[in-house]
């Protein structure tokens, strides 16, 4: 186990594969009655940046890295915020940093080794990887799932209400298989106790490197390139019907490819602003914060998954606008 000084910063690394619920348990970080004020860092894989308006109105520091991976070439960025963010040191006493779902963890924690200031500065509390119960089989064969899980310290096991006590059994072992000794728990919506996820000093660099001999090589890493990602951003209203419409019907013609959709839009005009997600062919969507006054109100979706034909998808969504 790292031992480091008292006043090093606690960290936590929050993982898992597109739409497993890491926003969710971001939030719940941010809610929860524990005592520490947090710091957040937010990475996104696409052109917009939409997970930082996902994430609850909160006193915490929340910064954005929007460069498509938390890692290689990004990894400058990481150690460069959180340069900037220590200088703050007195208003947190734990960060909490978000992946995009499809990052490889490896080399964010290698950031927390090869440079001298996080090394002195931090100390990695723990991996805290969410699955999605349902979904994982559809990504099981994909690097990025499995080195999630691989150096995962704990794992939430969520979604458990959409499949069977046998599926879920299925899943653990599969798991079990994978990373023997991880700490694994049952969540439906990330609801947990912040004591099983926080502040508990479960990273072990030497579990890493028996993971992956080659973990602290800044050059063994690679992206599934065919997963990507479209961005929509356009102004007007959207007509909630239409929206409706194409968004299910959408999900049943390429709900496979799909693996993740998320957005923030301004529908019939209501006072606050339209969150939605899905995840293959499911969709969620509710009221999220209120627009503010004079702020510019425009629409924001990402897209992740395979096949994806971004002008179609444009075109689709631009009907669904209010003609004014």
């Amino acid at each position: 186990m790292l031992n480091r000084a008292s006043s090093s910063v606690p960290v936590t690394i929050l993982t898992g594969y597109l739409g497993a619920g890491k926003t969710t348990l971001l939030n719940r970080i941010l809610t929860y009655e524990h005592g520490k004020k947090v710091a957040v860092i937010v990475n996104e894989f696409g052109e917009v940046g939409i997970d930082s308006q996902l994430v609850i109105n909160a006193d915490e520091e929340i910064l954005e890295m929007n460069n498509g991976c938390i890692c290689c070439t990004v990894r400058g960025d990481l150690i460069r915020i959180f340069s900037n963010l220590i200088q703050k040191r007195e208003k947190f006493d734990h960060l909490v940093i978000e992946t995009t779902g499809l990052a490889d963890p490896a080399p964010v924690i290698q950031s927390f080794f090869v440079d001298d200031v996080m090394r002195s500065q931090t100390q990695l509390d723990a991996v805290v990887t969410v699955v999605d119960a349902k979904h994982i089989w559809n990504h099981w064969d994909a690097n990025e799932a499995q080195e999630q899980i691989a150096f995962a310290d704990v794992i939430l096991l969520n979604k458990i209400d959409l499949v069977s006590p046998e599926q879920l059994d299925e899943l653990e072992q599969r798991i079990r298989s994978i990373t023997p000794l991880v700490k694994i728990y049952h969540t439906q919506n990330c609801d947990i106790n912040m004591d099983a996820v926080l502040g508990i000093k479960a990273f072990d660099l030497k579990q890493a490197l028996s993971i992956d001999p080659e973990f602290l090589n800044e050059d063994a890493h690679e992206h599934d390139k065919s997963v990507y990602s479209v961005s929509i951003v356009e102004p007007g209203i959207v007509n909630g019907d239409k929206l409706n419409r194409w968004l299910n019907q959408l999900v049943q013609v390429k709900g496979t490819d799909i693996f993740r959709m998320k957005g923030i839009l301004d529908v019939d005009a209501e006072a606050r602003r339209f969150v939605f997600q899905g995840v293959h062919m499911l969709l969620d969507g509710r009221p999220g914060r209120p627009w503010q006054p004079g702020e510019q109100r425009k629409n924001e979706m990402v897209f992740i998954g395979r096949n994806l034909d971004a002008t179609q998808l444009k075109q689709e969504f631009r009907a669904c606008l209010l003609e004014v």
